[in-house]
């Protein structure tokens, strides 16, 4: 099916016969007639009924039409919206995990590029968002991690959605905490150690699985815990009440400041940081360059 062969169906109704669509299209009309009889092989149907006195719309012709016009208008839709004389403007959509670094890779691909017109998205949400976005393609990218707790859960769930994990890093568990916090001067810390302190997480809404934490030890039970929606949350509260959370180690100091450390925490587990896109889906070439920038920060 073309989408030529859809608006000769049309025109043959507008026009009555394939003779008089012939004259006003300039096309020849066994050209037209080949177009229809590919339509109803390709579809099993019998779109108009053949006489002596002319053609006319079968049942399913009839249906086949309403179809048809509602394919041609969108086509013509697009066609107005996306249209050579319509300045382009370039899109880009990312879903990530509460990383500081995505926020980095972003700024450098604006800043590499500079397009004159785009409209580009970068969410920080939830784990099972960011899969559904790029399962969705609301997002080309989604930005999250494995570990030894959840990476069979991960990864089935990655089959069944057609997405692909692409890994950038595979980083040491860290605490993030205040500089003046009581432990920020340890050369690494202990879970005995935090037990005292507030633990600060993510909240993952109804999907609030142990598997989408996006903090280790999401089944440790823990005396203090405060859960957050948003990264400027959770760093304030790093600041305000000397909470800690468990992360990568991956800091950003013109982001973060200068007041927050990461700290190694002595734990027998990994975080592999990585992309998710749709299985045998390029990323576009906007996506591609955040790829690259994304490998740039998380090798530092």
């Amino acid at each position: 099916m073309t989408l030529q062969q859809l608006q000769y169906v049309i025109a043959i109704v507008e026009h009555g016969s394939i003779s008089e669509t012939a004259k006003q299209l300039y096309v020849a009309q066994p050209t037209l007639s080949s177009a229809v009889r590919t339509l109803e092989e390709e579809f099993g149907i019998l779109i108009f009924h053949r006489s002596a006195r002319g053609i006319a719309l079968t049942e399913d012709g009839r249906e086949f039409l309403s179809y048809a016009r509602q394919v041609v208008e969108q086509a013509d839709l697009l066609h107005q919206h996306y249209g050579a004389t319509r300045q382009t403007r370039q899109r880009c959509s990312i879903s990530t995990q509460h990383y500081a670094f995505a926020v980095d890779a972003f700024v450098q691909l604006i800043q590499r590029l500079s397009p004159e017109s785009y409209e580009f998205t970068l969410r920080e949400t939830r784990t099972h968002e960011i899969m559904e976005d790029v399962r969705n393609f609301d997002s080309e990218i989604g930005i999250l991690y494995l570990s030894s707790f959840n990476e069979k859960v991960l990864r089935a769930m990655l089959e069944e959605y057609h997405l692909e994990f692409h890994s950038l890093a595979m980083a040491e568990p860290h605490v993030f905490l205040r500089a003046a916090h009581p432990l920020a001067k340890r050369s690494s810390v202990t879970t005995a150690d935090l037990e005292p302190y507030p633990f600060l997480c993510f909240e993952q809404g109804v999907h609030n699985s142990f598997y989408f934490a996006e903090e280790l030890l999401s089944t440790v039970p823990h005396k203090k815990s405060i859960r957050v929606s948003d990264r400027a949350t959770l760093f304030n509260l790093l600041r305000g009440v000397n909470g800690y959370t468990i992360c990568s180690g991956v800091i950003n100091e013109s982001l973060n400041g200068k007041n927050i450390v990461a700290v190694p925490l002595n734990l027998d587990d990994y975080m592999e940081i990585g992309y998710l896109t749709r299985e045998n889906v390029e990323p576009s070439l906007f996506a591609q360059y955040y790829i690259d920038a994304l490998k740039k920060f998380t090798m530092q």
